[in-house]
């Protein structure tokens, strides 16, 4: 699976209202981006593959489920990832949790 469709199938398993790169008109919603990419090379080849981005989630319900849920889906996928930071708006009431990850690329189906 590419890692694009693993990244994909981890935020679309949680919800539907999750975009790439483009912030959304939702009081609840995640945006995901890749920023580049992290390959371990040997005898000057990149042997493996892997992508790096982030998530972000904003929501204004305190203990959110589309956090476990989305730390779950990442687990299950295989995709590392960390909790980088929770911001509080209180002129918006909303709450912004930051991650980061990395997934390794795989092959195209078919």
């Amino acid at each position: 699976m590419r890692w694009y469709q693993k990244i994909v199938q981890a935020h679309t398993a949680v919800t539907e209202k999750v975009s790439h790169f483009r912030q959304m008109q939702e009081s609840r919603y995640m945006v995901w981006q890749e920023d580049g990419r992290n390959d371990f090379e040997a005898g000057n080849r990149h042997v493996e593959k892997a992508w790096t981005g982030t998530t972000d989630i904003f929501t204004t319900i305190e203990f959110d489920p589309w956090i476990d849920a989305l730390e779950n889906q990442f687990d299950a996928l295989g995709i590392a990832y960390q909790l980088e930071n929770i911001d509080y708006d209180d002129e918006t009431d909303v709450m912004h949790y930051a991650y980061s990850w990395e997934v390794k690329d795989g092959p195209a189906d078919g």
